[in-house]
């Protein structure tokens, strides 16, 4: 069973996804996690720590179901790793849903809210160094400066393509298929002397 703290955390992303940041209120997290309003302050103080701790549980589980590889297969090469990490992200299942909505809640709201900006750049810039150790094993001649430009631009677009998909502008395999061809167009780049 879920620790309460977690049971909290999934519920803050299930709230924040149905009803935005600024909708997210204690008394209905409390009862969406089946937990006292007195439970949620004693493990996050307020708010801004329920947001904070949110955010932190939304990249951790992406993280989880975008690099999750069953024991008994072969290791993926670099460049399957790097398409399964962002490919991933763009998956119609209640989990990738809900994670990818929250997130898009978070950015939204973090141009109101400084603190919650600071934290969701520096969840960003994890991100993308990230994807750009991917690019560079896969091209591991290319300059440090072209795999995080190529990395920025890849996040960015993936985050754009997931609104769209999510907000029903675009079709879940169209997306995928663009994202698929960004990655293919970000390595030929890398790739040139």
């Amino acid at each position: 069973m879920a620790s309460r703290s977690t049971q909290i955390l999934e519920a803050a992303a299930r709230v924040i996804a149905r009803r935005g940041v600024r909708g997210l209120r204690v008394e209905e997290l409390a009862e969406e996690a089946g937990v006292s309003t007195g439970l949620i302050y004693y493990h996050f103080k307020d708010r801004t720590g329920i947001l904070r701790h949110t955010l932190e549980f939304i990249t951790d589980r992406a993280e989880r179901y975008t690099t999750a590889q069953d024991a008994a297969a072969e290791p993926l090469s670099p460049r399957e790793e790097l398409d399964q990490v962002l490919l991933l992200e763009l998956q119609d299942v209640p989990e990738v849903r809900e994670n990818s909505t929250a997130w898009g809640e978070l950015r939204a709201s973090a141009v109101f809210d400084p603190v919650l900006r600071e934290d969701l750049a520096r969840a960003t810039l994890v991100w993308v160094q990230e994807v750009a150790g991917l690019l560079g094993q896969v091209t591991p001649m290319a300059p440090a400066v072209a795999l995080a430009a190529a990395a920025e631009r890849l996040t960015a677009l993936l985050e754009g393509l997931s609104m769209r998909w999510l907000s029903g502008g675009l079709a879940i395999d169209h997306a995928r298929t663009l994202m698929a061809e960004a990655i293919e167009v970000e390595l030929s780049r890398l790739r040139q002397p």
